[in-house]
């Protein structure tokens, strides 16, 4: 995925179909979704081909099985899509799984992923999808800390941050070269900041928002997200580069996408699916 860890829909005339990988890979159930596609004219022409194969990786909020909408990112990629007319079936894979597939194209693509020029020889990516990972700081609620100059920032005698093991953080972060303390996932980091074992957690805004709106509950007016966050990270749909109509369907996916846009549905979405931005 995009996300910091090194660490996508049957769509159209057809029900809407999720499937995680195999039950030793599987971390949440999936669930079935039923959609009907109102594209007309040049799109049925795709609708006719078997449906893209996607894979995503389980991220909440932006991807997860359990949602009744897949999360902030699915949701937008299953409306561009349905309005593309496009038929699409989502694959939840491990991350690792979900780069190399595409790479080998053993997949069509994959929804929810940052641009990065390394990946360009094997991904065509769309336009941005409408909702990013920003990666920022949290910090524990009334803690004045300020956090728009890093440099200065890492001069705090004994000022440590949390991160996570195996995340791959912002280059503008890791420039600065930050004493951190390393957890081994979010929530874990999230505990040690209220523990007051660090000073701030290196975090996804989204990724805290979900975790504090539902496994901890009780810390949510503990902590705070300090402004501005250190990146901003869009995600995107990228479709593998072996498919012979490629150029016609990033066409087609980001007409949806600019209609979503336009007509005002995609901030519906946002509003309903990403109450963190």
């Amino acid at each position: 995925m995009p996300t910091r860890r090194n660490t996508l829909l049957t769509l159209a005339t057809a029900p809407l179909s999720w499937r995680n990988s195999s039950a030793s890979e599987r971390v949440e159930p999936a669930q079935n979704l039923s959609v009907s596609s109102h594209a007309s004219g040049p799109a049925t022409a795709l609708r006719d081909r078997a449906p893209l194969r996607l894979l995503t990786t389980e991220y909440p909020p932006y991807m997860r099985s359990a949602s009744s909408d897949g999360g902030a990112a699915l949701a937008i990629g299953r409306a561009a899509l349905e309005r593309a007319g496009i038929a699409a079936e989502v694959l939840f894979r491990p991350w690792a799984r979900v780069i190399a597939e595409a790479e080998r194209g053993e997949s069509d693509g994959i929804l929810g992923v940052w641009f990065e020029p390394s990946r360009e020889r094997f991904l065509a990516y769309t336009q941005a999808l409408g909702v990013s990972n920003r990666i920022g700081f949290m910090a524990r609620a009334g803690n004045a800390i300020v956090v728009d100059d890093l440099s200065r920032l890492n001069q705090k005698a004994g000022f440590r941050i949390g991160t996570v093991r195996g995340y791959a953080n912002p280059p503008r972060f890791e420039q600065i070269g930050f004493t951190t303390d390393k957890a081994i996932d979010d929530a874990t980091n999230l505990r040690k900041l209220l523990a007051g074992r660090i000073d701030l957690a290196l975090i996804d805004k989204g990724v805290a928002f979900h975790l504090l709106q539902t496994q901890m509950r009780e810390a949510a007016s503990r902590l705070q997200w300090l402004e501005p966050a250190v990146a901003d990270m869009p995600l995107h749909m990228a479709l593998t580069r072996n498919r012979p109509d490629l150029s016609a369907l990033l066409g087609k996916i980001n007409r949806g996408l600019s209609e979503l846009r336009d007509s005002g549905d995609l901030a519906q979405i946002l509003k309903r699916s990403a109450a963190w931005m």
